[in-house]
This record gives C-alpha cells, structure tokens and sequence, in this order.
C-alpha cells in the first residue's frame, strides 16, 4: 500500500524559455487552474494524502501561498528545494527522510492525465507491495519518448530512450509506483552523458529482477505533456472544452477532499474566501448548496 507521493515540480524550464524565467512552469495556467493542480489532483485520486513537493531554490514561497502545509486540502504537504536538476531518480535521494520505510509514488510536476476509468486505476496502483509500476500511453511518435514492450500480460519485457527504429509504441509517462527499495536504487545510478540520473536506468534495475510492471491508459484516456509551450497550450484547450461542455472542472482539488470527506463545508467556504470572486469559487459554492 502507497500513502506517500511525490511531485517533482523542479526541472531547468528551458523549452518554455522565456516564459519560465520570471515564474515556474507549474504556476502557469492550464486554462483557470496552476498546472501543478493536475498532478496533484492525480496524486489524492490515488487517495495519497502525504505528499513532498521538489521545486527549484528561490520558489518555495509561491508554491506555500498556494497550498500552505496542505491542510486546507485534508493534506499533509512538505516542500524541499533542489538546487540543481539532477534528473528524476534525483526526487528519491532528496525524498529519502520524507519516503522513511514506506513505498511511494511520483508524478512529474508539468505531466496532465485524464480519464473516465483513471481513478479505478490509480486506486488499483497504490495497492503496490513489491516492485514497480508506471503508467503507459500509447502515441504515434514514440521514437520522442521513452518507449515500453509489453507481453500480453502488461508485464514490461523492455525500455528503450527514444529509439531511432521502431520498438513499441508505448510511451512511458510521468505517473510512478515504487517500493522502498527505489531509494537504493536511485542512490547506485550514475550520471548519464547529459550528466542526470535516467529514469530508465532506474526503471531497468525493476526490469532486470522482473518486478516491473505497467498500467495502460487505453483510448479513453489522455496523457499530455506540457513540456513544450504548443503541448502546454494543446492541454488548456483540453481543459477547456472538457470543463466547459460537461459543466464540471478537472483537478478542483476541494471537490476531491470534499467527496473524500477530507474536508467539510467551512474548508470550502474558506477556499472560496482565499480565490476570490471568480468562476472556480462559484463552482465550491455549487458543491455546498446542493
């Protein structure tokens, strides 16, 4: 059983330059929500409550104005600066003293999932004992990820970083489950030639005990990037058109602790008095007059 979870929300912010030099890319808008909501969201989906954020030295404050000590959330939040992006195996090196003996989950900070049977999933996924799970989705370009072989079992039989011939077509997302044994497997990796930790090298230590697993994310459902500013405006279009033909948000954080009974009706009206006078808090207030 997983009840700790990670955001990594650090990372240089390059292919977004100059947009990220002022603010972090997870404080920028997908349509009326910071970005970093969704993985949040995505995170108290799987019913995790006790959650590090990684952010970047000199971002702290903004993320804490957001989501205080998490609290407010029915949360328990706890940040670490990282003064360098050092790659993703990095998080759980940084992380060990908050992860302790438990297992845990990652998700990438600038990563959007979407899904009607997601939750099913995720609820399924932090059940995870031994060995490790990441989330798969298929695209039509996968010599620009990290890509995945299944056998019919949705066991992973193989991982190649964005191969040059065609291998699989499942992209490995920014969505993971681990044992505890990732923290020793992320302190032996060494530096690859652009000098970071690899996921796929630590994903490969699983691979090799034949303990790693995958989730498949099927037609239904989305898996979007936003590491580009032509992916980060394709998902607020997303987001956009879902909220408002179905009349109802992706990632309202308050109406995920509120049907998980997290929080109560005065943590709503208090949300509402924090954002303001704006659609997001007439939406809290609909949750409460119904």
């Amino acid at each position: 059983m997983i009840k700790k979870g990670i955001i990594l929300a650090g990372g240089h912010g390059t292919r977004m330059s100059p947009l990220t030099k002022v603010v972090n890319k997870q404080l920028l808008p997908i349509y009326d929500k910071p970005l970093i909501y969704y993985p949040l969201s995505i995170l108290m989906l799987s019913k995790i409550r006790d959650i590090l954020i990684i952010v970047n030295k000199g971002q702290l404050n903004q993320y804490k104005k957001l989501f205080q000590n998490g609290k407010n959330l029915g949360l328990k939040i706890s940040y670490i600066e990282q003064s360098y992006p050092r790659g993703l195996p990095d998080a759980f090196i940084l992380g060990e003293k908050f992860i302790g003996r438990e297992n845990v989950a990652l998700i990438l900070g600038d990563n959007f999932f979407y899904g009607q049977s997601l939750s099913d999933k995720l609820l399924e996924s932090k059940k995870l004992t031994s060995g490790a799970k990441v989330y798969l989705h298929k695209v039509s370009k996968p010599e620009l990820y990290g890509v995945a072989k299944i056998n019919h079992r949705n066991k992973i039989i193989g991982i190649k970083e964005k191969p040059k011939k065609y291998y699989s077509n499942y992209a490995i997302t920014g969505l993971y489950y681990f044992d505890n044994k990732v923290i020793k497997y992320a302190k032996s990796l060494k530096p690859s030639k652009r000098n970071e930790l690899e996921i796929t090298d630590l994903l490969k230590k699983y691979l090799s005990n034949k303990k790693l697993f995958a989730e498949v994310i099927g037609r239904g459902g989305a898996w979007l990037d936003t590491g580009s500013i032509e992916d980060f405006y394709k998902t607020s279009n997303f987001v956009s058109s879902v909220e408002n033909r179905q009349g109802f948000k992706i990632a309202c954080l308050e109406e995920i602790s509120f049907n998980n009974k997290w929080i109560n009706k005065k943590e709503i009206l208090e949300a509402i008095k924090f954002y303001g006078n704006c659609d997001y808090s007439k939406y809290l207030k609909n949750l409460i007059i119904k």
